[in-house]
């Protein structure tokens, strides 16, 4: 085992160490484990760990945009999760894959509930919002039938929580499903194209390092091929990247969410909704005293997404809710 190096001040003993990180539980780069998180420089993932007494906070933060869902622009998201520990200091830690650390976050949250998991300016803002909701609601004295529907709509969230790799898996496969739906079928061809031309480029550079052509052309040569090969490689079909793949997996989450909340009675939503966030907008849409049911709250949420489109500004931490929730209503067509 490589001895991860230790952040923060404090230090865990070498066999506790060994053992914590063999049996952490993996996400994409990072790892958590019971005593420390492990997290990955820009080349070796779970290289440095953070005992778990030391974590302040944990984070996400999003770099570029993914320009919402009109199917314009080049690139996606650049996904960081961010450690901070002891007095103030972080560490960022990027990830291919934003799922990944929504993942580790839901695990933390459900292993670590003491962690904070926004960052200061982000929880200032949602208190803000929790107390100006809290204060309407206390001077529209919503009625009985809002509160109780308030109360219902806790419990679901609380037990969506006990498994959240569901509404993880639910999320992230509309997303797939509406980025495929999204994007022009002529890409995989010119990426195929382009795949061609790396590969190309790739044999005749190993031929001109067998045969001596030159010093420089060994990096013009390569390089192409790698920026050819690994622009062109991520919108090929492949295996996990084909309709029926993709429609495939999104039916396979629907279903394991409809069988885990078969056992909830009269659970409030659709299984193809099933989502704490959907849940959390109802409650607000319920304490503004915008709908006083629940199917009341899920329409006016549906045209709340419905008007939100590349012209709405709108916070960070409410862009993260929708881009999780707003594939889901566009797959299943608002229904």
């Amino acid at each position: 085992m490589i001895r991860p190096q230790r952040l923060g001040k404090d230090t865990l003993p070498e066999n506790e160490l060994k053992e914590d990180k063999k049996s952490c539980h993996k996400f994409g780069p990072c790892g958590v484990g019971q005593k420390a998180i492990y997290l990955n420089s820009f080349y070796i993932d779970r290289q440095y760990y953070v005992p778990m007494k030391s974590v302040k906070r944990v984070f996400k933060r999003i770099a570029m945009s993914k320009g919402g869902f009109t199917g314009r622009g080049v690139f996606a998201t650049l996904p960081y999760l961010v450690v901070e520990f002891d007095d103030g200091r972080q560490k960022q830690c990027n990830f291919k894959h934003e799922e990944d650390v929504d993942r580790i976050l839901a695990y933390i949250e459900d292993n670590f509930p003491d962690i904070p998991l926004h960052s200061e300016a982000a929880e200032q803002k949602l208190r803000e919002k929790e107390r100006n909701l809290e204060k309407k609601r206390l001077a529209g004295n919503i009625s009985d039938t809002a509160r109780n529907n308030i109360s219902i709509l806790d419990n679901a969230i609380k037990y969506l929580h006990k498994d959240s790799d569901l509404y993880l898996n639910l999320s992230q496969s509309a997303k797939k499903k509406r980025v495929y739906d999204r994007s022009n079928p002529a890409y995989k061809w010119v990426a195929l194209a382009i795949t061609i031309i790396g590969l190309g480029a790739f044999f005749y550079g190993v031929y001109s390092v067998i045969t001596h052509a030159g010093f420089g052309i060994y990096f013009l040569l390569f390089g192409l091929a790698a920026i050819f090969l690994f622009s062109g490689a991520s919108v090929l079909p492949t295996s996990k990247n084909n309709k029926h793949y993709i429609e495939k997996q999104l039916v396979r989450s629907i279903d394991d969410m409809q069988r885990y909340i078969k056992t909830y009675p009269d659970f409030p939503v659709p299984a193809y909704y099933a989502h704490p966030v959907v849940l959390k907008r109802m409650q607000d849409i319920l304490k503004d005293k915008r709908a006083e049911t629940m199917s009341e709250a899920l329409e006016v949420l549906k045209n709340d997404l419905k008007a939100l489109n590349s012209s709405v500004v709108v916070e960070q931490e409410e862009y993260d809710e929708i881009v999780a929730i707003k594939p889901m209503f566009l797959v299943m067509d608002y229904k």
